[in-house]
């Protein structure tokens, strides 16, 4: 049988007869956090984080390379207007971004209420919600990153491949991409990274609910918050910093084996 801890006790006031009543609780009822090293650290907050920012990079890296590629080619005015809206969720405070989300979302808005009654969905308080407020805040991440990389490319060579007769999509899959890829990785990098640590906009819009919504950074915050609970969460914070080390290690190989193969 698993091994639990000892039963804090917990004080509930009544409200009708305004006496006190002491009730046990079971340490396997509450947050799975830490309990001075005797309790086994919950691992859910990093796998939740994992998927949610695995999931939110491949969203975002077609999402990004799309609206990248075709707000370029639209008027000067209607370009501006759309880049100061998408790059908007980069500079607001994530708890704003999370509120507004909330507004938007919320089971009795127009939009989260229209999706519960049609779908039976709630947009709000689950773990693939996280995933949406993820996307909405490392998007302007990967959209400037690659705009400015598509900015660099020499339009000579597409012009070039219309006139041998190919298509926009090789063109646009076989030449652009490559000439811009170091762009595109560092974008893609950038927003993974960012997803991992996105802490403001994920417990305002899901909450911090254990075993569901609980990701990384939230469980960090728990956990110093919680006494007792400052091993686990050093031992969390290394795991952090060694998952962004991975990242970065891995981004700077692939730039460096795009390189061999520019230069090749």
């Amino acid at each position: 049988m698993p091994r639990r801890c000892n039963s804090p006790l917990r004080f509930l006031g009544d409200t009708k007869g305004a006496i006190l009543t002491l009730r046990m609780v079971p340490f396997a009822n509450l947050p799975p956090l830490a309990a001075k090293g005797r309790c086994s650290m919950d691992w859910y907050p990093l796998w939740n984080s994992l998927r949610i920012a695995a999931i939110s990079t491949v969203v975002i890296f077609f999402a990004g390379i799309f609206a990248a590629y075709y707000i370029a080619k639209l008027p000067r005015l209607v370009k501006g207007v759309l880049d100061v809206l998408l790059t908007l969720p980069l500079v607001l405070p994530p708890t704003v971004v999370g509120y507004l989300l909330l507004r938007v979302f919320g089971p009795k808005r127009v939009i989260g209420a229209w999706v519960l009654e049609t779908f039976g969905v709630k947009m709000v308080m689950t773990w693939w919600s996280a995933i949406f407020a993820t996307v909405v805040v490392i998007f302007p991440l990967m959209y400037r990153t690659v705009r400015g990389a598509f900015e660099s490319f020499d339009e000579t060579l597409a012009y070039s491949g219309q006139t041998l007769g190919l298509s926009n999509t090789y063109i646009f899959w076989r030449i652009r991409m490559p000439y811009c890829r170091q762009g595109v990785l560092a974008g893609t990098v950038l927003a993974f990274a960012r997803s991992l640590g996105e802490f403001g906009a994920t417990i305002t819009f899901v909450s911090n609910i254990p075993g569901e919504t609980r990701t990384l950074p939230s469980a960090m915050y728990t956990l110093i918050q919680t006494p007792g609970g400052e091993g686990a969460a050093a031992r969390l914070c290394l795991i952090a910093i060694g998952l962004a080390l991975v990242s970065l290690l891995i981004s700077e190989w692939l730039a460096r084996v795009s390189r061999q193969r520019m230069g090749g």
